[in-house]
């Protein structure tokens, strides 16, 4: 009888451990074809941002579009590194751009906090300045993460010879600059935050010998205007021969000429931590009049409006600290202690 029923058992078993096994493979099918849907998925966003929306969000002026995009679709893009390629050169404009929603939020509270002052109420201007280093804290964390994507993209930045294998495109050679802006962007905000973040503190002088890995008329003057930045601000990086306020100006002429004038922003940085108001007030100057007199270059409209929000802002705080109000509606490169422009007299005898 035991023959019998095990005789019986026997193919059932077997069948069931086949329908089992035949469960299993398609279920393991079933993960692999999703992990190439994925990893297909990942490869067209990669290829679509980089051939395609970065350079029509470029041709943008709305900066603050760009980067409420950035905020809300950097984790989904940098996700798709989980099954397919890394997508670190991506990444680097992402969490540039991503760090630039953080710092306005900062600078509206730097502007608080000036005003309060005037006031004369410390505890809620204590307060603006807390908030605003918090701000400035998520900057730098953003900022400091576009670096590293550019690290593992074109490997240690200034630290050895120039990744000229990695920078045969423009758009490569873009995301280059991106990311040595990135490096110093993320030392400037680390210091505005007052707390020490583990970012680098060789980013600068690193930075400085990176920029000359790129064609610096071709750039607009920025890379020059970088290393010039660093050289004012750090002068044991600097060589005994350099004059980095006169490359600054030099660099400034470029962006003027080409129509994108990022290299403004470095020389009025470099003015500021100087010391020099009346030099940052004239680059204040330069970049409105240069504004007016040539509209930014088509392919590069955001990147000159975000240059230009960085001159609005440090203009908005020297108004604010003088007035207690930010710079007035069309009147970017004028100041409250200007003299007023002389009046034409007109002779009535003339209308006579």
């Amino acid at each position: 009888m035991t023959v019998i029923l095990s005789a019986v058992a026997r193919p059932r078993f077997w069948g069931r451990a086949i329908v089992l096994l035949a469960l299993v493979t398609m279920l393991g099918g079933c993960s692999m074809i999703r992990h190439h849907m994925y990893a297909t998925s990942g490869s067209v966003m990669q290829g679509l941002s980089k051939e395609h929306t970065t350079p029509y969000v470029l041709q943008q002026s709305d900066v603050g579009m760009s980067c409420a995009m950035s905020e809300a679709t950097t984790p989904l893009m940098m996700s798709f590194g989980r099954v397919t390629d890394e997508p670190n050169q991506l990444g680097i404009m992402m969490h540039l751009s991503a760090a630039g929603c953080s710092v306005t939020r900062a600078r509206e509270l730097d502007l608080e906090y000036e005003r309060l002052m005037r006031d004369r109420d410390p505890d809620a201007a204590q307060d603006a300045r807390y908030a605003a280093s918090r701000h400035y804290r998520e900057a730098a964390m953003r900022f400091h993460e576009a670096w590293k994507n550019m690290n593992e993209h074109y490997g240690r930045v200034g630290n050895g010879e120039c990744p000229t294998e990695r920078l045969e495109t423009e758009t490569d050679q873009f995301m280059f600059l991106a990311g040595l802006v990135s490096g110093l962007q993320a030392m400037h905000t680390q210091v505005r935050a007052g707390e020490q973040l583990g970012i680098p503190n060789n980013i600068g002088s690193r930075v400085a010998r990176a920029s000359e890995c790129l064609d610096d008329d071709r750039w607009w003057g920025a890379p020059g205007a970088m290393q010039a930045a660093v050289w004012a601000m750090l002068p044991s990086a600097a060589p005994e021969d350099a004059e980095p306020f006169k490359q600054l100006r030099e660099a400034s002429r470029k962006g003027e000429k080409a129509g994108v004038r990022l290299a403004h922003v470095f020389h009025a940085v470099a003015a500021e931590n100087a010391g020099d108001q009346a030099m940052v007030r004239d680059v204040i100057r330069r970049h409105a009049e240069a504004r007016e007199a040539k509209p930014a270059a088509d392919d590069w409209v955001m990147i000159d409006e975000t240059a230009t929000r960085h001159i609005q802002a440090l203009s908005d705080r020297l108004w604010t600290r003088a007035e207690g109000h930010r710079t007035p509606t069309g009147r970017l490169g004028e100041f409250w202690d200007d003299p007023e422009p002389e009046s034409e007299t007109i002779d009535l005898n003339e209308l006579m």
